[in-house]
């Protein structure tokens, strides 16, 4: 099950979808960075390549927890 949040990125509305797994992670992700949610977002929107955003946000939190795992 999808949970659909809303935030703006670069300065338009858009709405996000993803499963609240990857939601804690993120939120994990932008705690440990200090930075917000929608910031965080805002870099991996920066950085994706053509890829989805929704896609990009599962993969870099894979990888996020992926390289916490070693630890």
């Amino acid at each position: 099950m999808l949970k659909k949040r809303s935030l703006s990125l670069a300065g338009h509305a858009t709405s996000l979808a993803l499963e609240p797994e990857f939601w804690a992670v993120l939120e994990q992700m932008a705690a440990e960075q200090a930075v917000s949610l929608p910031e965080l977002i805002g870099q991996i929107d920066e950085q994706r390549a053509g890829s989805l955003l929704a896609s990009a946000c599962r993969v870099r939190a894979l990888a996020w927890m992926s390289g916490r795992a070693g630890r």
